[in-house]
């Protein structure tokens, strides 16, 4: 009689483990499909707002493109169209120049 309870108790940490098992595979796919590449992506668009220079062409998310013409700390001062704006770096996602080179290919 003793046996036979040893052996359901087990049995049914077995099961409780194997039940688990799907939810942590789950995780570990949405990690690599979804967390990953966008802390990846994050990082790039950190260091491109790091490098920026004086005479590049931006775009910003409101798809303004622009010349830079001063940086400081937090703000990007760039020209457009006979205007200049001053803009958080935030605002920049990509090098205009890259960007128009790319389409015309």
């Amino acid at each position: 009689m003793k046996t036979l309870i040893l052996l359901q108790a087990d049995g049914a940490q077995g099961g409780g483990l194997m039940s688990f098992l799907p939810l942590i595979l789950i995780f570990v796919v949405f990690y690599f499909f979804m967390i990953r590449p966008q802390m990846k992506r994050s990082k790039e668009l950190k260091a491109f707002r790091e490098s920026l220079a004086k005479g590049d062409k931006i775009m910003t998310t409101g798809g303004i493109i622009g010349k830079v013409l001063e940086i400081n700390d937090d703000t990007v001062l760039i020209a457009s169209d006979n205007s200049k704006l001053r803009i958080d770096k935030s605002a920049i996602i990509i090098n205009a120049q890259d960007s128009l080179a790319n389409q015309k290919k």
